[in-house]
């Protein structure tokens, strides 16, 4: 009697059919709960002793997307067993299409938040990179879940591609009216991957000097020596060639001194070395040569170049002024004396009529 009443039909297919169907999704979540409870255990524990970020990142992944995925297709397959009406397949159909798009959209956003997340963790703390990468990252969640939906109404059966038409060409108009601020925009995301400056830097654009306040989506606010703010399309900048003096690890110094043409030529020998040991007891500095250079019109003229390491101002001001008072007092100790513009007058001596 029991196998009368298994046999029985019932919407196109025996309950038998549905008990087997049961079963099967039973036991497909039964294997991904053993797997859960037992594999994804131990590597949770296995990534929680690893020095790497890329290995957690993927049990999240596996956690969040595909195990629930895993779910939705257990059922779906075991549904798929049975005689089912079209009507009733094209509604699973669509509701298995929209999981995917759904899961899809999920795995894409995580994706590329990932990477916005290790490319900040090379760049280091950067409260500002930090801002506009979030910015970036809502913009780019709101494209990934517009395809999506897209997609998902794509299979229902709306006609989406004469919509996606009119937005494109509705866009090219867009692009050509606001062609400048697109390409400000385009470069802006060029100076936020590239990093030719950042935020504090000292950079000189052609005639203009300052450091940077802040980088916007159209344009960056520059503050000068001055005082006063200036402020650049981004477009310009990416267009000009930036020096950026932050990020000078060594100053190559260049300079000359005079000493008049009474000095003796023992001491003009010995100029070169002296300046040689001053620069070299000076920290924070590395000699590169000492020459008597050329005649002048009033002096003997001395080029001196060295380098100080490191790029910052006021360090090299306070280095070269340590080094112009140790020269000042090794040319007084030696009586050696500095030029000066000057001008000798000779005049002959009229011989006298006899």
């Amino acid at each position: 009697m029991f196998q009368d009443f298994l046999q029985q039909n019932f919407l196109g297919n025996r309950i038998m059919d549905y008990l087997i169907t049961v079963v099967a999704i039973l036991v497909g979540i039964i294997f991904i709960k053993l797997f859960r409870c037992f594999l994804l255990a131990r590597l949770k524990k296995w990534a929680e002793s690893s020095s790497t970020s890329v290995d957690d990142f993927l049990i999240k992944i596996l956690q969040g997307v595909f195990l629930p995925l895993a779910y939705f297709g257990i059922v779906f397959l075991s549904i798929q067993a049975l005689q089912l009406t079209p009507s009733t397949k094209k509604i699973l159909e669509t509701i298995w299409t929209g999981i995917l798009a759904l899961f899809a959209a999920r795995l894409a956003t995580q994706l590329i938040d990932y990477s916005f997340k290790l490319y900040l963790r090379k760049s280091g703390k950067n409260v500002a990179l930090e801002r506009s990468m979030n910015g970036i990252l809502r913009v780019v969640s709101v494209i990934i879940w517009g395809l999506a939906i897209v997609f998902f109404l794509d299979n229902l059966g709306f006609k989406v591609t004469a919509v996606i038409t009119g937005l494109g060409i509705g866009g090219i108009a867009v692009a050509l009216a606001a062609q400048a601020v697109l390409g400000d925009l385009f470069s802006y995301f060029a100076i936020l991957f590239d990093r030719p400056f950042e935020i504090g830097d000292f950079i000189i654009i052609g005639d203009y000097m300052g450091c940077v306040e802040h980088i916007g989506i159209k344009t960056t606010r520059i503050s000068s020596l001055g005082g006063e703010q200036l402020i650049f399309a981004n477009t310009d900048l990416t267009n000009s060639r930036v020096r950026n003096y932050k990020r000078m690890k060594k100053r190559r110094v260049v300079f000359k001194l005079g000493v008049t043409y009474q000095a003796t030529l023992e001491q003009v020998k010995e100029i070169p070395g002296l300046i040689e040991g001053i620069i070299k007891g000076v920290e924070e500095t590395t000699f590169d040569r000492a020459h008597f250079f050329s005649y002048g019109d009033f002096s003997l003229i001395f080029e001196v170049v060295y380098y100080v390491n490191g790029g910052d101002y006021n360090k090299y001001m306070d280095i070269q002024q340590e080094i112009n008072f140790a020269v000042k007092k090794e040319f007084e100790d030696r009586g050696i004396e500095f030029a000066y513009p000057t001008q000798t007058l000779f005049v002959p001596e009229l011989q006298k009529e006899k």
